[in-house]
């Protein structure tokens, strides 16, 4: 290479690294669109409302909530893969965002490349409840019951390849049991079956079922992430009740198209933590059984990485397919 032509490159170089800078320290010069690819009134939808209204005043622009339900959350996803990298459309994704590409055979994004982490929003775990008239108080109770009475054990979960039926699958495989999977399209669906009986057992959000816990209408055994949840202090972890491999948690985080400039997402992984470590925010949250998080980018990206991996393998093993 001549050295002109070197130096001109250099030059060049130099240029676009300067624009890039000046584009971030004006950034956001107008409203910021937030994504959600689930109807409004869910658990997503709330949390990205309650962030969005804090981060509109930490940005000083606002940012406007934008739902694109459909295909669980990958038609909105997939808008925000396909969005400029500017900074002013961005993704609230729940961890469904890890199983597209297991899951469904044809996914016109790839989670690991096409998004840019920003911020950990919150995680929630779930708990394993079930009807009171069968005879376990505890998780190893619910084992011993299930292997003395094989396939005669029903569980309730959503759409095939969710968290609750995901969480079940690696419950039977960590205890060589054999529980019978019924599909239900929602909690809302299958709630009236499991408080009635139909049902045996549920995995769901811990918010969803601490009213029917507390009513004495469903039995908790545990819950399953890596710490007691403060919405039923009482109930171990899965974790403490002899299942140390075992930890499902639900999460949810803001993305950024790819190749968005560094400086906006660390300005905007900045603004979130900040929000997130407020104590009033945490508190608001409590009450939707999420714990706020705030993590920034690089812990996103393993986080993305490991639930895919792990998922990934889980649903390919069985052979869950959804269409």
């Amino acid at each position: 290479m001549k050295r002109s032509e070197f130096l001109m490159r250099g030059v060049l170089a130099a240029g676009l690294l300067a624009a890039s800078g000046a584009f971030a320290q004006t950034w956001p010069a107008k409203p910021v669109k937030l994504i959600v690819g689930f109807p409004p009134g869910g658990t997503t939808d709330v949390l990205a409302r309650m962030v969005a209204s804090k981060l509109a005043d930490k940005l000083g622009q606002p940012v406007v909530v934008d739902n694109r339900a459909g295909a669980s959350g990958m038609i909105g996803s997939d808008a925000v893969a396909k969005a400029p990298a500017d900074g002013y459309t961005l993704l609230f994704s729940s961890s469904t965002l890890a199983t597209y590409q297991a899951l469904y055979p044809k996914v016109p994004f790839d989670a690991a490349k096409d998004f840019e982490p920003v911020a950990t929003v919150a995680t929630t775990p779930y708990v394993m409840v079930v009807h009171p008239s069968l005879p376990v108080k505890t998780v190893q109770d619910l084992i011993a019951y299930a292997k003395q009475n094989p396939g005669k054990v029903n569980y309730a979960a959503s759409a095939p390849g969710g968290a609750q039926q995901l969480a079940w699958e690696m419950f039977k495989r960590t205890t060589q049991t054999n529980l019978v999977y019924i599909p239900y399209r929602g909690t809302g669906a299958l709630m009236p079956d499991l408080i009635g009986g139909t049902l045996q057992a549920g995995i769901d959000n811990v918010a969803v079922l601490t009213p029917h816990v507390k009513s004495g209408a469903l039995r908790p055994l545990a819950v399953t992430g890596a710490r007691r949840s403060a919405l039923l202090p009482d109930v171990p972890t899965v974790i403490e009740s002899g299942l140390p491999d075992m930890k499902v948690i639900g999460w949810f985080a803001v993305f950024a198209p790819a190749k968005t400039p560094r400086d906006i997402t660390q300005k905007l992984s900045s603004s979130l933590a900040e929000i997130l470590h407020d104590k009033a925010m945490r508190e608001r949250m409590a009450v939707l059984g999420a714990e706020a998080e705030g993590e920034g980018p690089d812990a996103l990206r393993k986080l993305l990485a490991s639930e895919s991996t792990q998922w990934g393998r889980l649903i390919r093993e069985i052979g869950i397919k959804a269409e």
